[in-house]
């Protein structure tokens, strides 16, 4: 292995549908990033992190599928229920999942807010940038991450906590 350990890609979750019904390209990209990644052995297992608010809507049971359908074999692929938040996902890969460092998988603008929340809270992380969208779909998104960028400084200031901790799982 290089300088950074490659142990383990973090999957951030998003919805795989749209509002209308139509698939999230968001979504799409990011679980072809993880399997091209995987696939390139650059890193061993994967984390999923997302939200899992309600038994209708489980981002992470869903990613998981498709990872699989992708080719990636279910025992290298491990769970976070409980990434609600960025903010969540971030500091639970470190205290629950005890990862010292981490690839963020998903798009360029949302892995530059993921890797700076990491490097707060004392995970080293990089990122592995999923295929991204423009135009009018893609203005909505970086829209609402103009706010959530903001939203990181009020949580570093306030110290937000994760919604959940829970007990720790090893990766392995």
């Amino acid at each position: 292995m290089n300088r950074f350990q490659k142990n383990v890609g973090l999957v951030l979750g998003t919805s795989k549908k749209l509002i209308g019904g139509l698939p999230n390209p968001y979504y799409t990209y990011r679980i072809d990033a993880a399997v091209a990644l995987f696939k390139a052995d650059k890193v061993n297992f994967i984390l999923v992190s997302g939200d899992n608010g309600t038994v209708y809507y489980n981002e992470p049971t869903t990613i998981k599928k498709d990872l699989v359908q992708g080719g990636i074999p279910e025992d290298k692929i491990f769970l976070d229920y409980a990434g609600f938040r960025t903010l969540d996902s971030m500091v639970r890969a470190k205290e629950v999942f005890g990862l010292e460092e981490v690839t963020v998988i998903s798009q360029k603008f949302h892995n530059e807010r993921a890797i700076y929340l990491a490097e707060k809270k004392g995970l080293k992380a990089i990122g592995f940038n999923a295929k991204d969208i423009s135009g009018q779909q893609g203005f909505k998104v970086q829209f609402r991450e103009y706010f959530a960028r903001v939203k990181v400084f009020i949580d570093l200031t306030f110290n937000t906590q994760p919604k959940f901790y829970g007990d720790k799982i090893e990766i392995r």
